[in-house]
């Protein structure tokens, strides 16, 4: 008996390997080298529910627990990270905002076509002068006749082009500095509408875009190389007071709690990354031969994944602990912060030593290894660096000492 996974939660797992190892493993080589975006998968994933897994099921969602995304983020990343973070940053990012800030009016307009995967969405937050310190955001919002005008541009943003409902930060008053951040809700149309046409998901003529809103060329990234990441500009875009995310002011503490959650998804998908390695190093090496015997036999190959396969699992404890923490409704950001930190220098960790198990091979892209490696670095840096990790913890840890 596991201490956290129930029966269907194990189904579940199950059902996404499976999915991946058919859908996903066949194509995730070629969208790296090509940096094109997963469409076909995308529905695939959306008509499986994958979208909208801890998202109520009146707006369209599975309804299950937190602990269950994360189970399939895992899952995902252990055969291609870009499908894991398409998953993730949608869910926690996009979709997890509107669940937990929005109105009753804002859920009904906006859930039902996030959790069920038929709009992509994204989190704008990052700017080009404001990354780590978030709290440094410049991009503008004027109050106006019905609503608010916005100015500014945000960068290193998934799902930028391919994306249509986005939660954007925004500084309303800026005497008030963290306290003077607000968020809105603001939609796009998506890059990729011949795509979507084709597909017949992706693009909701009905929603409500605005002008001056718009996507930047697609970033050619070093990893992640399939999750669609560009820059977003919004010039005197307007947007309805309807369209305001929580109150004036809100912003900064809501990102904060939202970043929280999107931290055990990156350490999940860290996990993910850290897994798959592991597995297609113990299968090279007790089937490739040096020296008249597996190279598992030579005791530095198997004790230095046995060496792995141990903190994995300790990992995997710490980020499921964090999941189930949320999930029960207790504080969980000190323990999101430990996994991320934990989970993603161990799957750079892992894919590192996986390359130098396979050796020469594990450097070219007959193996997905050198992939994994290329992906585990994003990990370190996105939704918080390790050194914003250790700031958090830190924080945590001096709460805990009595003056």
């Amino acid at each position: 008996m596991h201490p956290y996974l129930q029966e269907d939660h194990l189904d579940l797992r199950a059902e996404v390997h499976q999915f991946a190892r058919e859908a996903i493993v066949p194509v995730a080589s070629e969208i790296d080298e090509d940096g094109r975006f997963p469409w076909d998968n995308v529905k695939a994933m959306g008509e499986r529910g994958w979208f909208g897994v801890p998202v109520p099921r009146r707006f369209s969602g599975m309804g299950r627990d937190y602990l269950s995304y994360v189970l399939v983020v895992e899952a995902l990343a252990c055969y291609d990270a870009s499908h894991a973070i398409t998953v993730s940053a949608h869910t926690t990012l996009a979709t997890s905002p509107i669940v937990a800030f929005g109105t009753p009016a804002q859920k009904a307009r906006f859930l039902p076509l996030l959790a069920s995967g038929q709009v992509l969405g994204g989190f704008g937050l990052t700017e080009p002068g404001a990354g780590s310190d978030a709290s440094g955001t410049r991009t503008r919002a004027v109050a106006t006749r019905g609503g608010y005008r916005i100015n500014g541009s945000k960068i290193f943003i998934t799902h930028g082009g391919v994306g249509e409902i986005f939660v954007v930060t925004a500084v309303t008053d800026p005497a008030a500095r963290t306290r003077g951040i607000t968020s809105f809700i603001v939609c796009k149309p998506t890059v990729d509408l011949e795509e979507t046409r084709r597909l017949g998901i992706g693009h909701r003529p009905k929603l409500p875009y605005s002008a001056g809103f718009t996507a930047g060329a697609r970033e050619d990234k070093m990893g992640w190389r399939a999750s669609d990441t560009r820059q977003l500009f919004l010039q005197d875009t307007l947007v309805g007071e309807d369209q305001r995310l929580g109150d004036e002011g809100d912003g900064f503490v809501n990102f904060m709690k939202t970043l929280d959650a999107g931290r055990i998804g990156i350490a999940a998908l860290s996990l993910g990354i850290a897994q798959g390695a592991l597995d297609v190093a113990l299968d090279y090496t007790t089937r490739r031969r040096q020296f008249n015997r597996p190279l598992w036999e030579f005791q530095e190959v198997q004790f230095g994944l046995a060496g792995l396969a141990a903190e994995i699992e300790a990992a995997r404890q710490l980020t499921y602990h964090a999941a189930w923490l949320k999930d029960h409704g207790q504080p969980f950001a000190r323990e999101a912060a430990m996994a991320k930190l934990v989970a993603s220098e161990l799957a750079a960790k892992s894919a590192r030593t996986a390359v130098q198990s396979l050796g020469g091979v594990g450097y070219t892209s007959e193996y997905p290894v050198e992939r994994m490696m290329r992906d585990a670095k994003a990990c370190e840096i996105g939704e918080g660096t390790s050194e914003i990790q250790k700031m958090v913890i830190g924080r945590h840890l001096l709460k805990g000492i009595d003056p």
